[in-house]
């Protein structure tokens, strides 16, 4: 295609235009309909089921879209060129994601500043105890806004990083319950989980990409050549097969947002099990009110690689290791956040609000708390 450029540039704008409007609806889209998703499949079974179910989906139609797309290519290239294709693809995606998830670690302790802090690791301790986790996670305090996650791989250890300035705002329960939240994150192996989930849609997308590419080459050059117009059929099957996997690859990464903001529930219950209910509606409410009581916050707040890993994300609102100005803490902490909870359960959220977000809105999340214990059920509204 890089040639194209300079054989026919009129050709290569069009489809490079074409290319990011594509992408852009594709993602537009799928943060619209991942929390109808989420909602529609918790409504109606346990969150557990939920999960278990929309992970199965992933999977199946990740195989079957690698299966069909393989299929149709066999016929236009032979079975031994086209498993060299889809294999190359593989590779290419896994080695991508090993590199990034063993090096990631390592580039969240730099990046963060990340400091080992001994009354921290004795409170992950003992949280850890109360959750039955025989190995409790290094306990690091990074510079950020009010924030924390859960990070680590088999080669660096597992961590679990609380911001400055989160320590400023909340108290012992409130933090217990957020620790509890993270270290939920690594019970339930939601790292791995989420890599092994994102290399389904990335893999359907390349494959995409480079099947349409290859069906746009391959009736550039008929054409170029003069060739007859029936031998061109093979171009238009590549690129039919490459926009089928981009599509599917679009649907399934709607599923994985919706799975992702399931895996937030689940983590939820962790923390509410290690400090109670209230304590965790308490935590979730105390961000809330952070971030929506001081603009500059979210003005200091930019996108971030780990966003998913954050306790409190929304569309805007992602922790930045270089985040500068200090707030009065003191305030957020003299809220009567009791009576902030009480409000956040009755407010309703649009799907619009939580564009494109791997995390539920804290209202939802309090909600689903307020249930947790009394219903075998629990119904995501």
């Amino acid at each position: 295609m890089f040639l194209w450029w300079f054989v026919d540039p009129f050709t290569a704008i069009a489809l490079t235009v074409a290319y990011i409007i594509g992408f852009v609806v594709l993602i537009v889209f799928a943060g619209l309909l991942a929390p109808k998703v989420a909602r529609r499949f918790a409504g109606k079974f346990s969150l557990q089921a939920s999960m278990m179910i929309i992970g199965l989906l992933v999977i199946v139609a990740g195989l079957a879209g690698v299966g069909l797309t393989a299929y149709i290519l066999a016929g236009v290239l032979g079975e031994q060129l086209s498993a060299g294709v889809i294999v190359g693809i593989l590779t290419f995606v896994l080695v991508l994601n090993i590199i990034s998830y063993l090096i990631s670690p390592l580039t969240i302790n730099i990046l963060y500043g990340a400091k080992p802090s001994a009354q921290l690791q004795e409170i992950v301790n003992s949280v850890a105890r109360r959750l039955g986790m025989s190995r409790p996670p290094k306990a690091v305090v990074v510079h950020g806004p009010p924030n924390a996650f859960a990070y680590g791989n088999i080669l660096f250890g597992k961590y679990i990083a609380v911001t400055d300035s989160l320590l400023e705002i909340v108290n012992r329960d409130e933090l217990e319950a957020i620790i509890g939240h993270e270290l939920g994150h690594h019970k339930h192996r939601d790292n791995a989980i989420m890599l092994f989930m994102g290399l389904i849609p990335s893999v359907l997308y390349f494959i995409g990409i480079t099947l349409i590419r290859m069906g746009f080459i391959s009736g550039y050059a008929r054409a170029a050549y003069g060739e007859r117009r029936r031998e061109g059929v093979g171009g238009v099957a590549l690129i039919l097969a490459g926009a089928l996997a981009v599509i599917l690859s679009f649907i399934v990464q709607v599923l994985i947002l919706a799975f992702s903001r399931l895996r937030e529930y689940y983590a939820d219950t962790a923390g509410a099990m290690a400090a109670g209910v209230r304590s965790m509606q308490r935590a979730l409410a105390r961000l809330h009110v952070f971030y929506n009581s001081y603009e500059y916050a979210k003005d200091a707040i930019a996108r971030s690689k780990i966003k998913a890993l954050f306790i409190y994300a929304l569309t805007e609102v992602y922790a930045n290791p270089f985040y500068r100005r200090t707030p009065p803490y003191r305030e957020i902490r003299e809220v009567d956040i009791d009576r902030v909870v009480e409000e956040l359960k009755k407010r309703e959220v649009s799907d619009v609000s939580e564009f494109f977000s791997t995390h539920p809105a804290i209202p939802k999340r309090i909600r689903f708390l307020e249930t947790l214990y009394y219903k075998p059920h629990t119904t995501i509204a």
